[in-house]
């Protein structure tokens, strides 16, 4: 969604959150197979973008300085992998302000990019389901393509596969990290599995499209992150998460998303995740907490 200001437009990037995450096996080319249900929280980072002749970015925010190098953020490499499809393509200045933290199993770059390749598909009349968007969102990274819609669905494959929309209930929830960053990568590796091997962990559950919030937290309940378990072995401060949670009253579902090392609980209501979060944040007062509402 844009916001208009003047001249400048701003975009949303909402943080995913992997409501389960089921490796389904390795393929051959070393690349693993996922199956997962995400959704999309209230917090997010915001990026404006004015067009202008030539391609910039700025960055500030309370994660700005983990963001990494200018020239290798997946705002500027998303632009880039649309110029390349799309000759004269209009460009333009982007400002990221960068309010979730990096490398946490959130999607935040994921989710920045998509903004990025939204803004421009407006600047230059670009349809939403224009296959250059797409292909583009995909090049650019593996979450990239889930997050140009921001809606809550299956995402199979190395998220190139979407399914329809799940029109889930608004989902109460605590977000939590403990300032910890974890590389995807190294929890993938501590997986084990040879490359062509499945996992014979199964795919996973999925609630029914339009689903009530009782019956979707039933089906959400059957998954699992399979990731959580390297995850724990590479940044033990995620166990000190889980059990944190685990132990907020009225906290039905508890879990890692992504990778880590963001987790979080559901709620069966919006009260207790506001006390849950104040407690959590009174605890814990180093951990970046949040309350929130995902779809």
């Amino acid at each position: 969604m844009g916001r208009s200001s003047g001249p400048r437009r701003i975009w949303r990037a909402r943080a995913k959150v992997n409501l389960t995450l089921h490796i389904v096996g390795r393929r051959d080319d070393g690349w693993h197979d996922l199956d997962s249900i995400v959704a999309f929280a209230g917090c997010s980072d915001w990026l404006s973008y004015e067009p202008a002749d030539s391609l910039s970015l700025s960055v500030d925010g309370p994660s700005a300085e983990a963001s990494g190098e200018l020239g290798d953020n997946l705002v500027l490499r998303a632009a880039r992998e649309l110029r390349d499809r799309a000759p004269g393509l209009r460009l333009g200045r982007f400002h990221l302000r960068k309010n979730l933290p990096v490398a946490a199993g959130l999607g935040g770059g994921s989710s920045d990019a998509a903004a990025a390749l939204r803004a421009l598909a407006h600047e230059n009349a670009l349809a939403p389901d224009d296959p250059r968007l797409w292909a583009a969102a995909q090049a650019t990274g593996a979450d990239v393509l889930v997050c140009l819609e921001g809606r809550a669905r299956k995402m199979s494959g190395l998220g190139e596969k979407l399914g329809p929309w799940l029109r889930l209930p608004p989902l109460f929830a605590v977000l939590a990290n403990p300032r910890l960053a974890v590389a995807t990568p190294a929890v993938f590796a501590r997986l084990g599995l040879a490359k062509g091997a499945p996992s014979g962990l199964g795919a996973s559950p999925s609630p029914a499209v339009g689903a009530d919030r009782p019956a979707a937290m039933i089906a959400l309940k059957d998954g699992r992150n399979d990731m959580e378990a390297g995850a724990r072995a590479l940044a033990p401060g995620i166990s000190d998460v889980l059990s944190a949670l685990l132990a907020l009253e009225g906290a039905a579902i508890v879990r890692m998303s992504g990778s880590g090392a963001t987790c979080f609980a559901l709620f069966d209501e919006r009260s207790a995740a506001a006390r849950g979060s104040r407690v959590l944040a009174s605890e814990h007062p180093g951990w970046w907490v949040k309350a929130t509402v995902l779809r």
